[in-house]
This record gives C-alpha cells, structure tokens and sequence, in this order.
C-alpha cells in the first residue's frame, strides 16, 4: 500500500526505472497510461519533471524537488500506517548518507550504528566519495537524505548542522625522511583526490608554502588510494589524521611537515522536514 497519489508513483518508478517502458511494466500499466499520468501531473505543476536524453528520462530541477517530497512522504508512510492500522504493519525505511571515506570510517558510520540497532527497519545506505561535488548533487538529486559537506558549501535551501572539523596533516613516503620540506614541496607533486580538491591548496597557504610548490597534481579519489601513491613516493598529499595515524604508526607513511594541521570545517546538511520521524531525529542527533 502506498500513501502516494498515482501520479506520483509513475513519476517515482520513471525516476528508478530511467524509461517510460521499464516504468510501465514495473507498475504492471501500459506505456501510454504511464505518459499519461506525467503529462498530467506535469500540467498540475505547471513545470516540466523530466528531459528525454541518452540515458534516459533526467529529471529537472523541479523534478529534483519532487523526487524529495516524494521521498520525504515514503519516509513517514510506514509510522503512519502503523499508527492507523496497528503495530502489525511495519515497513523497511530507506536513508542513504554521502560523505568522505575519512569522515564516514572515522566518525559516522559509529555514530549511526546505535541508531540501527534502535530501529530494526531503518536501512542505511553509506555513500562513500571523496568528491565534494558528488556529495552536493547527491542531496540535491534527492539520491541522499544527508550529506556530509565543507561548511563554505552549505546551499541556502538546506538545513545543517556543524560537526566537529576534521584535522588534515601532510604526509610523505617514508623514503624521504632526509630530505628538506621545502626541497620536497619545490620537487615533487601533490596527489590530491580530483581536480576541484582544494584542501591541499589551502595547507600550504597557511604555512607559506604554496609560491614553492608544484601545481601539476596526481590524482586519486579514493583515499586508500591517494595512500598508496603516497606510499609509493609518486607525490605527497593531504590526510586526515585520523585516517593516515594507522599509517604513520605502520611506518608506511611519515609526516611531512610535523605539528601541522590544517582544520577542514564540516557540515551534516539535508533538507527540511516538517514533521521528521524518530529515526531521522536519531540520526541528526547521533551525528556530531
């Protein structure tokens, strides 16, 4: 049983199944009934919910926002059907939460744990990219409930909440444990997670080494990744501490510019529920 309108659960499976066609046989409905209802629902709206392209039907912005609504009634429909036909109705609830590697092993995935044992139908989903865009569109595209974000990113239309920062330190192989800093930040390249990552940057202003260093980068999104590369002395990089101290302790990798750190000011973002249910209260109270 579903609380959603008609209309609104052919957008729904349009959105899974990428095609009208997939879309019709997932809700047992002919091509031309599904049409239809967008068509209608579209004309209701006054807006456009979809763009045919090569890889199919791609939502709009106001597609976007939708998708959440939709979502955000999914989310509470199965506390309302337990209230309204008894304790015997219970349904699976669906969250997916998109951050860092360091961020999401380190801190929220313990965090949340408590929470899942707390609420045996509430399914996790730990969206794990190193891309600070990636993490934006998630939640934008309604492909996330919460995001984890640099604080200077928040968009006005989220919510948020600060959470403690994240500390990053640089690191090196340990095969260069007799050479100068500065000889090393003039030589070698940066390894950094993609072309937009900016934090790297941001270390070595701070510490007036920027105008010496290298600006042609080696890349890496993944962060087991970015520390093998360092590992293997293809470039130094930027860490967390948290993430490269069992690399340190190993002797796999040295730090480069010790007592330094560069604070990286995160946010749990997401957008606002009138009435959020328990489990989404939980979890913005468990993530800190």
């Amino acid at each position: 049983m579903s609380l959603l309108d008609p209309q609104l659960q052919a957008f729904q499976a349009i959105v899974r199944c990428k095609t009208v066609h997939g879309a019709a046989a997932a809700i047992h409905m002919t091509q031309t009934a599904v049409t239809q209802r967008i068509k209608s629902l579209e004309a209701k709206l006054k807006t456009t919910l979809f763009i045919r392209s090569r890889r199919g039907m791609m939502l709009t912005p106001e597609g976007e926002a939708l998708l959440r609504y939709c979502q955000a009634v999914h989310a509470i429909e199965g506390e309302a059907l337990a209230k309204i036909k008894g304790t015997g109705v219970e349904a699976d609830i669906q969250v997916c939460i998109t951050g860092s590697t360091s961020s999401m092993r380190s801190r929220i995935i313990p965090l949340c744990l408590p929470v899942i044992k707390k609420f045996p139908k509430l399914l996790l989903r730990f969206d794990i990219n190193d891309s600070e865009e990636h993490g934006i569109r998630a939640i934008r595209a309604g492909e996330s409930q919460f995001a984890i974000i640099q604080q200077q990113n928040i968009l006005p239309e989220l919510q948020s909440k600060i959470l403690k920062p994240e500390h990053y330190v640089l690191v090196c192989t340990p095969a260069w444990k007799n050479r100068k800093l500065t000889e090393i930040i003039k030589n070698e390249r940066i390894v950094d997670f993609d072309s937009h990552d900016q934090l790297t940057y941001a270390y070595l202003k701070q510490y007036d080494l920027f105008d010496l260093a290298r600006h042609d980068r080696q890349f890496a999104n993944r962060t087991e990744s970015l520390a093998l590369m360092v590992q293997e002395g293809l470039g130094y990089g930027l860490l967390t501490k948290e993430f490269s101290k069992a690399y340190v302790d190993a002797g796999e990798l040295m730090l480069l510019n010790p007592g330094k750190v560069y604070v990286n000011n995160i946010a749990l973002v997401w957008y606002e529920r009138p009435e959020p249910p328990a489990y989404f209260a939980a979890l913005l109270k468990a993530i800190v």
